[in-house]
């Protein structure tokens, strides 16, 4: 479906003469008449009733039309903005944050700061919970969250952005730490310092199913507050592991751990939360985002 069909197609209903129709559009009666044909046949039904005296919308046609006529108008304000935002005339995205972004976060500011200069973004970093909740309520425009479940907030939308790997965080001073990868079933005997599951549950349960797949329950260890400490308790030597976002493993690397991929890897997928049914141009700035973010990966940043 293009929007050039929709567009022929609501001037044909709103004309409901083809000839007229064609003069408003400045072209050939026989291509507006062939693209409204082509819509029809996409959608397998019959818009328009015609025949040599008169045209009519059918009953179809008639239920049809708002519709396209909200995607036009969606379009329009589409291209608007985006004008708008390459002028330097947009005010401010409000952008829910998470932790582990690295790299793609500076991509995505750098990007945008290039091709709209005058673009404020303004990060916002919250619990997963209260995240969503200012999307929905609009005081967030868009939000960056880990293993989005759609079923759990039915009034927003979900973008797919990308997969963030995981790593394991081993004592530097472990026979593991030698090895370029590790599988999981070589950590079955080591415990797993991990944080609790309200805290973070799409990483615990991905990381617990792994487990649970490579043949082996984990060993619990205490959990600790913060990733630093959780750090600081493997870096004693003492036999254990963690997993760590890879984006986050150098700026916390020390001497004392060592980080290594999984065998074969281990990833939580990265989407972006919008409101459903959120302005075209809303979701053509966070499609940008998504972008932005993606090519610092293509580029090997």
């Amino acid at each position: 479906m293009e929007l050039r069909q929709l567009r022929y197609f609501v001037t044909v209903a709103e004309e409901l003469h083809f000839g007229r129709a064609a003069e408003r559009l400045h072209i050939a009666q026989p291509a507006v008449s062939q693209q409204v044909q082509r819509l029809e046949r996409e959608l397998k039904v019959q818009l328009l009733d015609r025949s040599p005296r008169r045209v009519r919308l059918t009953e179809a046609g008639q239920r049809f039309l708002p519709a396209a006529r909200s995607v036009l108008a969606a379009a329009d304000a589409a291209r608007a903005t985006v004008a708008e935002l390459a002028g330097g005339r947009a005010e401010v995205l409000r952008l829910g944050t998470i932790t582990g972004l690295g790299e793609r976060l500076d991509a995505i500011l750098d990007g945008l700061a290039d091709r709209l200069p005058r673009l404020q973004v303004e990060l916002i970093s919250l619990p997963v919970h209260e995240r969503l909740a200012q999307v929905s309520d609009g005081r967030l425009d868009a939000a960056f969250l880990r293993s989005p479940s759609p079923q759990d907030s039915p009034e927003l939308e979900f973008l797919a952005a990308w997969d963030d790997p995981l790593v394991v965080a081993l004592p530097a001073r472990h026979p593991l730490a030698r090895q370029d990868s590790v599988a999981l079933a070589d950590l079955a005997a080591l415990p797993l310092r991990l944080t609790e599951r309200r805290n973070h549950p799409a990483l615990v349960d991905l990381v617990l199913t792994a487990c649970q797949r490579a043949g082996f329950e984990p060993i619990p260890a205490q959990a600790s507050s913060t990733l630093q400490d959780t750090l600081a308790a493997i870096g004693t030597g003492t036999p254990m592991w963690t997993v760590v976002y890879a984006a986050n493993a150098h700026p916390a690397a020390n001497s004392r751990v060592v980080f290594r991929p999984f065998e074969p890897g281990l990833s939580l997928p990265i989407g972006v939360a919008v409101r459903k049914g959120a302005s075209t141009p809303q979701l053509a700035l966070v499609r940008m985002l998504l972008e932005q973010g993606n090519s610092q990966v293509h580029q090997g940043r």
